[in-house]
């Protein structure tokens, strides 16, 4: 008996690592020598090809593609219809192969909006928010809170998922930070 649970209508091929406590939904399909963490959540219609590797606890919501060469690290959240690339040229004529695929890295405790996408051969850092609808190009700071389209960095974001004010000082949990080069980083308490 398996630690996890799969939906009836869900395919997983074989050669594939779910962690306990993983639940994958409704028409989803998980396909061969991908690796899914412990306590993941995938929402209906999620799409995980070969060779993906996601970490533990992260919460993919409906309608989403995770693309050979994209990683997941834990605790991200992917919204719905949010979208990931593998090829910044791609042409159907000319199919280059996973050997030619960009890598992206969304590291652990981000969170990517609804309907955002990420152009592949970026990393997102961890704890960063990317808004619904924005469109991702370049890497993305840690603590970064980033829009628009082409999405730019329009302030930071505290490790509970709150905007910091201008004194780095989060509103919900009172967490402090400190600018440090292109990111922040918490002030020890």
């Amino acid at each position: 008996m398996s630690g996890y649970f799969v939906h009836p209508s869900s395919i997983i091929d074989n050669n594939v690592e779910i962690g306990d406590g993983t639940k994958i939904w409704c028409f989803c399909h998980v396909q061969s020598d991908s690796h899914i963490g412990k306590s993941c959540s995938f929402g209906q219609n999620v799409n995980v090809s070969n060779n993906v590797r996601i970490g533990d606890n992260v919460k993919v919501q409906n309608n989403v593609s995770i693309y050979e060469g994209v990683e997941l690290e834990d605790y991200v959240f992917c919204g719905p219809s949010m979208v990931f690339t593998n090829d910044t040229n791609p042409r159907a004529r000319y199919p280059k192969g996973q050997e030619r695929y960009k890598r992206t890295l969304v590291r652990h405790d981000a969170t990517l909006g609804a309907n955002c996408t990420i152009v592949c051969g970026n990393i997102i850092g961890e704890y960063a928010m990317v808004a619904a609808g924005a469109v991702i190009t370049k890497d993305v700071p840690a603590h970064a809170l980033m829009a628009g389209v082409p999405a730019k960095q329009i302030g930071w974001v505290c490790k509970c998922g709150q905007r910091l004010e201008e004194e780095f000082i989060c509103p919900k949990c009172r967490r402090q930070y400190i600018k440090c080069d292109n990111t922040i980083k918490e002030i020890p308490l």
